[in-house]
């Protein structure tokens, strides 16, 4: 099994969580929602082979944490893995909506021109945020739990980003939607656990009739570029 995003430092027992995947030989990207949290996990995971961490600065957590970029700065040659990062305008994060942009673009600023994969957070700023990635040109972007419009997904798939799905989109008509107009060969599976009661990557790739061997195609493709 391949999980490109989940918050398994958030979890209450992290070490078995990761322990237990490990063993079973299922890869997993651990995200992070500060740098901070990103300086404390990586020197546990880095001795895994098939667990990794993401580092990140999660966009609704952004204006009140900002001081933490310099550490960001420092700290973004220690992984291929970006994320979570974003941007978020629902209702609970449009107050801090400019304080969020003004420390994406400081994060992307830092991301250009590094090869690295990254997962990106784009609730209600699903448009703002393409228009900030591709200006700064950021390659290898996965969107995280997309919920956008679907009018929008052609312009995603151009750049040639990918989509990872969870168990909970494919039961939402609005989720159905949006799987339906992406191509196989841009997904990939995810948990966001344990933010999501819906995790089961299983049950997510039943329901979409897809194959661990079409996932696991999809990721070695998206990992290669990394060594482009």
């Amino acid at each position: 099994m391949i999980d490109v995003h989940c918050h398994f430092d958030m979890m209450l027992n992290p070490e078995a969580y990761v322990r237990q995947k490990e063993e079973a030989g299922d890869i997993v990207i651990g995200m992070t929602n500060l740098p901070s949290h990103f300086q404390m996990g990586q020197p546990y995971i880095m001795h895994y082979k098939y667990i990794r961490l993401g580092l990140g600065l999660h966009p609704l957590l952004a204006a009140e944490n900002k001081k933490e970029l310099p550490l960001f700065k420092r700290l973004v040659d220690e992984t291929s893995y970006i994320g979570e990062i974003g941007l978020d305008f629902s209702r609970e994060g449009y107050a801090s909506k400019e304080e969020q942009i003004i420390v994406l673009k400081e994060i992307l600023k830092t991301l250009r021109g590094k090869r690295k994969i990254v997962s990106v957070h784009s609730r209600r700023a699903e448009k703002e945020l393409l228009e900030l990635l591709g200006e700064f040109n950021i390659e290898n972007v996965i969107f995280h739990w997309y919920s956008g419009s679907v009018s929008l997904i052609p312009a995603i798939l151009e750049l040639g980003y990918y989509f990872s799905i969870n168990e909970a989109m494919t039961l939402s008509h609005s989720g159905k939607s949006i799987i339906e107009k992406i191509p196989r060969d841009r997904i990939l599976m995810e948990t966001d656990a344990p933010y999501n009661n819906r995790c089961s990557i299983q049950n997510a790739m039943r329901n979409m009739d897809i194959t661990e061997a079409l996932i696991k195609k999809n990721f070695d493709t998206l990992v290669s570029r990394l060594k482009q």
